[in-house]
């Protein structure tokens, strides 16, 4: 199908058009869109990776996962899924490596065991739980389309603990059936994909008109919402070049500094760690 002929509803901001038509499976904002409440295509990805049958019970794009301590961090997960046995899934996509830490990972993974017990269960009870980075380069660079990271007792055996972390190197290409996925996870057009799930998910939110909408919608809000943290970022940088200039000049704490300057005692702690 050539694009050119489908009526592609604009809107209105040339930049967001071409954001829109530019994006492929590997940007979290299409993906999440796609997967969101789509168990055949959580299922397809899931199953491709895993290399076994998943049947997707639920699935959900953009799920926010609390946390359960004041102040504590909280993450959004670009699918949230569970399967039919009761298996947790997180799926992420990272285009920057410095996003797929393991540190990162390990958070990820914790939340979402937190999550799989209810109160009076055995701890034996709980499920198995995943989560997959796919990163847009090759993270460990070894040239392998997939890494497990299992953890075992130092005697050689696994330690059987039911916690499961993949990494997914999105470069991969190759006539598999995980190469094929990935292909069309990096295919910025509404054609040629090797899985007809995705091709008509993603033709839906990049062509027909309510899912165009929608996607405009969400990147129109994504780039607000990124001004608005670059100009925060700008005034914090420049309070900071202050706090340290007058720290020098005058010989001051960083407390003494932040009170010279007027900023508020619940920032004071902010402030701090950035120095």
């Amino acid at each position: 199908m050539n694009n050119n002929n489908i009526d592609k509803k604009r809107t209105g901001s040339e930049e967001i058009d071409k954001i829109i038509d530019n994006m492929s499976l590997m940007d979290n904002e299409l993906m999440a869109k796609v997967f969101d409440e789509n168990k055949s295509a959580t299922e397809l990805l899931i199953s491709t990776i895993l290399q076994q049958e998943v049947v997707v019970k639920r699935t959900k794009g953009q799920f926010e996962m609390r946390n359960h301590l004041p102040k504590g961090r909280n993450i959004r997960l670009d699918i949230f899924a569970e399967d039919e046995t009761g298996r947790y899934f997180d799926c992420e996509v990272q285009r920057a490596s410095a996003g797929a830490s393991p540190k990162r990972v390990r958070f990820h993974s914790a939340m979402l065991d937190s999550r799989m017990l209810k109160e009076g269960q055995e701890f034996d009870e709980i499920n198995d739980s995943y989560v997959i980075f796919i990163t847009e380069e090759d993270y460990y660079e070894e040239g392998q389309p997939l890494y497990y990271v299992d953890r075992k007792v130092s005697i050689g055996r696994d330690f059987n603990d039911g916690n499961h972390i993949i990494y997914v190197n999105g470069s991969y290409d190759s006539d598999d059936d995980i190469g094929r996925l990935l292909a069309d996870m990096r295919n910025r057009t509404t054609e040629g994909f090797n899985n007809k799930e995705l091709e008509d998910s993603v033709r839906h939110f990049k062509v027909d008109n309510e899912g165009r909408e929608n996607m405009s919608e969400i990147v129109e809000n994504y780039a607000k919402k990124y001004a608005e943290d670059q100009v925060k970022q700008g005034i914090e940088q420049s309070k900071l070049q202050s706090i340290k200039e007058i720290m020098k000049n005058l010989k001051l704490t960083a407390e003494q500094a932040l009170d010279a300057l007027g900023i508020p005692k619940s920032e004071h702690q902010k402030y701090i760690n950035m120095l």
